[in-house]
């Protein structure tokens, strides 16, 4: 058994776990996941894995609430024994010294998987700038991990309430704009911010990788459920990822994939939420 030795919540959906795994976290690299079952008969989750720490002998993951699984998972508190952890899955994110500038972006949850990368790039010696993008102040966290690793630390809000007021390509433009010897751009979150920073780095042609965090049934390519176009290949995005080259991706395609499920989550989130008020009243009425 794998045990969730901390539990913190940062916003009302969004939480982290530190896993006790000792021979997982001696494996893991940036860029890998896991695949996490919390009961017998539950779903199967690809979680990325946002740090490790191998003389702890612990993986960090954080997680947003969405759906049935990630709200059960929400409700477990620190010592409880994950049956079902199985990692490090994909490949590792190739990060070596580069002469020019490295640009991280990660918009929402997407800010955690950015993060291990990040901190490789930087102790290998390269010059790093991050960007991050959330929808206000409230919901910013790791602010001074991303501080210590990173060469500038730029912030993006939706609302204007701390740092730029906007979307992360609008901070990602202005740096674009501002440096010509930017080698790398890696952009991780929703599959439609993915998009937009990569179709904004084409018209530079700077090189960009994304994590593809598409729906996994079992995250080891037996499923076919993540399977993408990539420049004119059926490539699998747990094995042959999860980072690609965003400018090889069939956007249009993947995109549509992803709401194929979308009537069985709303039917799964709606059932798990009546039983709660169902456990709810009966407490009440005890």
């Amino acid at each position: 058994m794998n045990k969730i030795i901390r539990r913190e919540q940062f916003t009302p959906i969004t939480y982290l776990w530190e896993i006790d795994c000792p021979d997982l976290a001696k494996a893991s690299q940036p860029g890998q996941f896991v695949m996490v079952r919390i009961r017998e008969g539950g779903e199967r989750i690809p979680l990325t894995i946002a740090d490790y720490d191998v003389e702890k002998g612990t993986i960090t993951c954080v997680i947003q609430a969405v759906g049935r699984s990630s709200n059960e998972m929400m409700a477990l508190e620190e010592g409880f024994e994950i049956p079902d952890l199985l990692g490090p899955l994909g490949l590792p994110s190739h990060i070596e010294k580069t002469e020019g500038k490295v640009v991280y972006v990660g918009g929402g949850l997407g800010v955690a998987p950015v993060y291990p990368q990040l901190r490789k790039a930087k102790e290998v010696g390269n010059y790093t700038i991050s960007i991050v993008g959330f929808r206000n102040k409230e919901l910013i966290f790791w602010d001074d991990e991303f501080k210590e690793c990173s060469d500038e630390y730029l912030v993006a809000t939706d609302d204007g309430s701390f740092g730029t007021k906007g979307f992360v390509t609008t901070v990602l433009k202005e740096v674009l704009e501002k440096y010509d010897d930017i080698k790398e751009v890696v952009a991780i979150g929703p599959l439609i911010m993915m998009r937009a920073c990569a179709n904004l780095t084409k018209e530079y042609n700077v090189k960009t990788m994304v994590s593809l965090n598409t729906i996994m049934v079992d995250g080891i390519g037996m499923c076919g459920s993540c399977r993408v176009n990539y420049d004119g290949e059926i490539k699998f995005a747990c094995v042959d990822g999860p980072d690609m080259d965003g400018h090889k991706v069939d956007w249009d395609e993947l995109m549509s994939r992803q709401t194929r499920f979308c009537d069985d989550e709303k039917a799964c989130q709606e059932e798990y939420e009546h039983q709660c008020k169902a456990v709810k009243k009966l407490e009440e009425g005890s």
